[in-house]
């Protein structure tokens, strides 16, 4: 979600920038960005992981300690296992991986930009044998890590994230291996599921301040026109030979633009305040020919 908000602070700077971007548009961007933050600062909409690729680094985070020791072996590099590769090195800040995939090119390319490690499906025993952590992301009919690569190792911990299992559900025998599926994960998803959807009438609240805000403003944009008529009126009538008869202490104050944004000011807090349509238009110029010229 907050990568969307940041696309659309992206767009709206690069309108700017063109001038193609007016007034209202600005400031209902500005609320909107506002709005995402508040949220953020004052809810617990964002906590929590609502993806099983994100679930399991977020069940790594718990249960690993010294992870930047650990080396991880990650098979499959398909839309699925990317996502969860990129979600490894950002959130975990780590590049002790090993990519392993049976088209060699796509381990290879993404072992190059993220800067990791790959190796050719053949090489998987070895490194299944080497790796403190395993992830598998394969989309195969049939297990693709089986119990015999598994037999006389070390203690291991492979996350499933394929869909059929694409670990031999035996594996689960061996007292050296944590197998963990996709199901397990989804659990948590679940949990953070249900303690965002809790958090939903908060965050309508803050989204309903803001657009009263946001309307608002935009009611007193109306009155911009008429504030201007009147400003640009104060000034004629400043420097007319009838207002100069009747101010017999009038001198050509530096002050006088300051007066006239105070009555304008006064006239818009007014217009705001008691939310009439009648117009303040005399009681201004009133007001202002009743100041004088101190």
């Amino acid at each position: 979600d907050y990568e969307i908000v940041g696309q659309i602070k992206q767009a709206a700077k690069l309108a700017k920038q063109h001038n193609r971007i007016d007034a209202f548009t600005e400031r209902l961007v500005n609320c909107m960005l506002q709005s995402s933050k508040a949220i953020k600062n004052n809810t617990a909409l964002s906590d929590g992981t609502v993806s099983v690729s994100f679930a399991a680094v977020q069940y790594i985070r718990k249960h690993i300690k010294a992870i930047k020791n650990k080396k991880i072996l990650l098979l499959g590099t398909g839309k699925f296992g990317r996502n969860t590769c990129k979600n490894l090195v950002d959130y975990l800040g780590t590049k002790n991986i090993t990519l392993i995939n049976r088209t060699e090119e796509k381990a290879t390319s993404l072992a190059e930009e993220l800067g990791l490690q790959s190796a050719p499906f053949e090489d998987l025993q070895q490194h299944i044998t080497t790796a403190d952590i395993i992830f598998v992301a394969t989309n195969a009919t049939e297990p693709t890590i089986l119990k015999s690569h598994l037999e006389a190792l070390d203690h291991k911990l492979i996350i499933d994230l394929s869909i059929p299992y694409n670990v031999e559900q035996s594996a689960k025998e061996f007292a050296h291996i944590s197998l963990v599926n996709v199901d397990e994960l989804s659990k948590l998803k679940d949990e953070t599921l249900a303690k965002r959807e809790a958090e939903v009438p908060k965050a309508k609240a803050i989204i309903a301040e803001h657009i009263a805000e946001f309307i608002d403003w935009y009611q007193m944009r109306k009155h911009v026109p008429v504030l201007k008529a009147v400003k640009t009126k104060l000034k004629e009538i400043h420097t007319s030979p009838l207002y100069i008869t009747l101010q017999p202490h009038h001198t050509a104050c530096t002050k006088t633009d300051e007066k006239i944004q105070r009555v304008i000011n006064g006239m818009a807090s007014k217009m705001k305040e008691q939310n009439q349509r009648g117009c303040y238009y005399i009681e201004a110029i009133n007001e202002f020919i009743a100041t004088g010229t101190d």
